[in-house]
């Protein structure tokens, strides 16, 4: 959960106010800072870079403003509340309200609105040539995604997807994970007028869940006539040249106006191979921190949400945050 592991991460970093970056850890000061007491020399001398506007970095930049020297490294200037994106997509106006720009919540802080494209023991490197110093770092790239930069880009991006949907009799989702279930959900509750078909290559919908939740979700959908097909995959190139039929690897045939891939993205971490943080991913391309969320081998960097792994014995299992 990256509200939980954020804010854990925020503990952390507060703890460190006595130790410099090369002490051992066991100088540790126990004692947090209060975050309205904290001195401003304080705060000037301790360099916090965060990269990564998401939910776990947004967060952690908001936490950790007041108590260091936070700059937010980011692609795009605002913070997206992604488990409303889809319903921004039936519903544009929706969007005024969960894309945030950074800096009306990140006021105490610098904001970098560019991609990071390295990382050295002192420095991080921007696309736009910046080099930014820190005495800590905060991993939180999440997973890869085409983010228009601006807030006013995003919502036009949200009014021509639902001007799409709007002008289609027909739409075809692939991929039966979380997005596609709920985006199918949206436009069979907002249009139940027209014909949704989702394709899945999977044996059941919501693979990550249990049963019992997936069987719902078909029989929900079922019940707004949507057409699930499973165990099947599609060739989006079949409907090249003006067709709209699609042709699935069963061999079964779909009429669709438009489409939407709602599939996993990979994750942002493929940069990192040329940092010195290279040998600090797993062989998917996680990060690999400890129970305190610090990067494999580092004492000042730290790394949180989707792009990290914690390996934690449970019953002879690992569960993965």
């Amino acid at each position: 959960d990256s509200d939980v592991s954020t804010r854990k991460l925020h503990e952390i970093l507060l703890q460190y106010k006595k130790k410099e970056p090369n002490q051992e850890e066991d100088h540790l000061e126990p004692e947090s800072l209060k975050m309205s007491g904290i001195e401003t020399s304080y705060r000037q001398g301790r360099k916090v870079v965060v990269i990564g506007g998401g939910i776990a970095g947004s967060l952690a930049a908001k936490l950790l403003q007041f108590d260091a020297d936070v700059t937010l490294i980011d692609p795009k200037e605002y913070f997206e509340i992604t488990w409303a994106s889809l319903r921004s997509m039936v519903e544009p106006s929706f969007a005024e309200r969960t894309l945030i720009n950074h800096k009306n919540y990140f006021k105490n802080g610098r904001v970098v609105t560019s991609p990071a494209v390295n990382i050295t023991e002192s420095d991080v490197m921007t696309a736009d040539g910046a080099m930014i110093g820190y005495d800590y770092l905060v991993i939180a790239t999440g997973h890869n995604d085409l983010f228009p930069k601006t807030r006013q880009e995003k919502l036009s991006q949200y009014q021509t997807e639902y001007e799409k949907i709007k002008s289609s009799e027909s739409v075809l989702i692939v991929g039966g994970g979380p997005s596609g279930v709920e985006l199918a959900a949206e436009i069979a509750v907002d249009f139940p007028e027209k014909k949704v078909s989702l394709v899945h290559k999977g044996p059941r919908l919501l693979e990550f869940v249990g049963e019992k939740a997936a069987h719902k979700a078909f029989d929900w959908l079922a019940s707004k006539k949507v057409e699930v097909i499973l165990n099947q995959s599609v060739d989006l190139n079949s409907a090249s040249d003006g067709n709209k039929t699609y042709r699935t690897s069963g061999g079964e045939t779909i009429h669709a106006d438009c489409h939407f891939l709602c599939v996993g993205k990979p994750l942002s971490s493929q940069w990192l191979n040329g940092t010195v943080l290279k040998d600090s991913l797993d062989g998917k391309g996680r990060v690999i921190v400890d129970a305190h969320l610090r990067v494999k081998g580092r004492k000042n960097v730290f790394a949180v949400g989707d792009i990290t792994y914690i390996p934690v014995s449970s019953r002879d299992h690992n569960i993965f945050f």
